[in-house]
């Protein structure tokens, strides 16, 4: 059974979240504030943490990646704010997802099930054995999840290094958007934020010269090719 934590300082939508996600078969933690959610994470393992940004104490951005620093639990960000700069902070500190309020209950299981399932799968891989992928100063090591430009070693978050060796596995191949969220995200295009944009924005930023291997499909998606 998957434990989750979900951390909002509104009780009415911690019971409401519980409610549905007990419903699903999950067990289920309840937090307040940033900061207690932090102790928690600290003595207990969590599947998943659904996470308000907007608390006491300690914010959920500062929560998060405090957390970051001893655990790469799944995380998936609850706000009433849906600006783009507040996405890319949250991806930025390597959040799963973002969820803008008010939202859709069901939506948000279907949101859990995925990262989980996502989640779940990437464990799986990184024991499959070594793999290693160069190209020129581009270096790819998919078994131990690092990758570096000219011999430093970049700090990607979760879901970018997700994203960069789904496409390098299938380089030279156009991707679409649908295929991209499904495949990296685990679900379906939900059509509420620009989420797969966002993180090839960040992972171009984050490669530098080989950003340009990144290439936009117009009308389908994105390309990786050995430029």
């Amino acid at each position: 059974m998957y434990h989750l934590l979900i951390v909002d300082d509104e009780k009415e939508i911690c019971n409401l979240i519980q409610k549905y996600a007990e419903f699903e078969g999950y067990a289920i933690t309840c937090a307040y504030d940033g900061l207690q959610a932090y102790e928690l994470c600290k003595k207990t393992h969590f599947d998943l943490i659904i996470m308000d940004v907007m608390m006491p104490e300690l914010d959920g951005f500062s929560s998060v990646a405090a957390i970051r620093k001893f655990c790469t639990t799944p995380v998936i960000m609850l706000s009433a704010r849906g600006e783009e700069y507040d996405k890319i902070h949250g991806f930025e500190l390597g959040i799963d997802d973002y969820v803008v309020k008010p939202f859709s209950p069901k939506e948000l299981m279907m949101r859990v099930a995925a990262v989980l399932k996502r989640s779940s799968s990437t464990a799986k891989d990184e024991k499959s054995g070594n793999d290693i992928y160069t190209y020129l100063g581009l270096t790819v090591d998919f078994d131990g999840r690092i990758v570096s430009v000219d011999g430093k070693r970049l700090d990607l978050s979760p879901k970018e290094y997700d994203l960069l060796f789904y496409m390098i596995r299938n380089k030279g191949k156009a991707l679409s958007r649908d295929t991209l969220l499904s495949d990296v995200w685990g679900y379906d295009y939900f059509g509420a934020d620009r989420t797969l944009d966002t993180h090839v924005k960040l992972l171009r930023k984050e490669l530098g010269d080989y950003a340009r291997c990144i290439v936009t499909v117009r009308g389908v998606g994105y390309r990786f090719e050995e430029a």
